[in-house]
């Protein structure tokens, strides 16, 4: 079996994980801007943000906590971070639409790829490298394609 180096994993809590893994959610609002562009495994820690069940855009998504893709504890799904908007973080405008929050950069997630159920892992908070035997398993559990990692 062989070893996929270099690869990024973000930490997102659910219920948000399983918005963003089936294609509801593009954006993430986060405090800090990042210089990483590209795929990045997502990772669903073992926190839930109740608040989020309140939150009348995630209600509108049809939740399904049957979902494999709705675990805790692993990478749940690859996503591509394709940019970051930081008008908003700035107190100017933008048009990231309903998921973005005031005052935050909106990071730019497109084209999710869930696992086929949750590759258990050990996380950190916000981005960090994915160790190579995390990043095989999920290679493993995509749909159609492998994790490769980036020059």
């Amino acid at each position: 079996m062989g070893e996929v180096a270099g690869v990024w994993a973000l930490s997102v809590q659910q219920p948000w994980a399983w918005a963003i893994a089936r294609g509801h959610k593009g954006i993430l609002n986060r405090a800090s801007d990042t210089g990483h562009r590209g795929p990045v495994a997502l990772y669903a820690p073992f926190s839930v943000d109740l608040e989020s069940f309140e939150n009348h855009a995630f209600r509108e998504t049809c939740w399904d906590s049957a979902d494999p893709v709705a675990g805790i504890g692993g990478i749940v799904a690859v996503v591509t971070l394709g940019g970051v908007c930081s008008a908003a973080a700035s107190g100017g405008s933008c048009d990231c639409g309903r998921w973005a929050a005031e005052g935050c950069y909106h990071w730019r997630l497109a084209q999710p790829r869930p696992v086929w159920w949750p590759v258990l892992a050990l996380g950190e908070p916000g981005l960090w490298e994915l160790s190579p035997a995390a990043a095989a398993s999920v290679a493993r559990l995509l749909p159609d394609e492998a994790v490769r990692a980036r020059p």
